[in-house]
């Protein structure tokens, strides 16, 4: 098998001929190739050899197609910051107030040169590797994770405990312009989209405020992604183990954990609803901190965990740090391989 068909195996359900990797490593690829953040950011033919030279130095199954978590909010109007070195970030709030949301007007995010750049390079890497590589496009923020972005992170806390209605306009607002992303990526060739909503976690909002204002958003962007024809993942930082369960009623076909979840609730939950895990070493104090012999015990334990369930892309649990050293990455491909 190629790492296209291994990825593809494990979404159905099946056990591959070995267990494939798909890293979270766009940080430590545009460290490696020596351009910087913005060029990067700014030429979809250096983003694409980027990611190019990186696949071919450590071969995993798949390629993660990442630039920042900024680009939807500067669609929509957010003010964003554009540092040489480091990935863009959002710098100012877009709305002062709740009530600005009713003069939003419906955003065309095609048009959009950022949004471009995303495309451009997940087309050039795809073109590339044809069905060598699994290709995963990122599409940015989920829709609440976006909200909180255009509103800030605090006030948005504030706006969802207020519970006014101007919150659901905001989110279904945010719904379509994520939607807009993921038919867009659908149609570069990615073989996989996927969305990050870590502002949904159990770090900052409830069970019960992640199933009523993040769940039925995330749900429609999987459902968009579907009618497609191509399967979702769902991104979530920090400890998920209360909201594992409702995750899954996404419909997404994958989620990708931080290291702070128990690794054994996600194999029962995965196995039960036959949803693949990716992840979910620690980016920083394992695999870019750690030793080899360190990120060796770490990936057996999951392993381990998973030995009877063939649900399992090989990953970090979420970006892997520019200055990890190239030893432990290989290291993790390698035990992963032949265990």
């Amino acid at each position: 098998m190629n790492g296209k068909q291994r990825i593809e195996t494990v979404l159905e359900g099946e056990w591959p001929d070995k267990r494939p990797v798909m890293l979270h490593n766009f940080l430590l690829a545009i460290e490696e190739s020596g351009y910087t953040h913005k060029q990067y950011r700014e030429d979809p033919e250096v983003a694409a050899k980027v990611h190019i030279i990186s696949t071919e130095k450590y071969d995993p199954d798949g390629v993660l197609i990442d630039i920042d978590t900024a680009t939807l909010a500067g669609a929509a109007g957010v003010e964003i910051d554009f540092p040489v070195n480091d990935p863009a970030r959002c710098h100012k709030p877009l709305l002062k107030s709740l009530e600005e949301v009713n003069s939003l007007e419906k955003i065309d995010i095609s048009k959009n040169e950022r949004v471009h750049i995303w495309l451009e390079t997940t087309r050039l890497v795809k073109k590339y590797f044809g069905n060598e590589k699994y290709i995963r496009g990122n599409c940015d923020q989920a829709p609440f994770s976006l909200a909180s972005m255009m509103r800030s992170p605090s006030q948005w806390m504030i706006d969802i405990l207020m519970e006014d209605p101007l919150v659901f306009k905001l989110l279904d607002f945010c719904t379509d312009i994520t939607s807009q992303f993921i038919e867009l990526m659908a149609a570069t060739g990615a073989d996989m989209v996927s969305n990050g909503d870590s502002p949904a976690g159990p770090d900052m909002i409830s069970p019960g405020q992640y199933a009523e204002f993040a769940l039925p958003y995330e749900a429609q962007v999987v459902k968009k992604a579907h009618s497609l024809g191509v399967p979702h993942m769902l991104h979530i930082c920090g400890r998920t183990d209360l909201i594992l369960d409702k995750m899954v009623l996404s419909g997404t076909n994958s989620i990708e954990l931080d290291y702070k979840t128990n690794i054994r609730l996600v194999q029962d939950i995965c196995k039960e609803s036959k949803v693949v895990f990716s992840g979910n070493i620690d980016p920083t104090g394992v695999i870019a901190f750690g030793t080899p012999t360190v990120v060796e015990e770490k990936v057996i334990e999951i392993l381990s965990v998973f030995r009877d369930n063939p649900m399992l892309i090989m990953n970090a649990g979420c970006a892997i740090p520019a200055k990890t050293p190239e030893e432990n990455i290989r290291k993790l491909i390698e035990v992963t391989r032949r265990y």
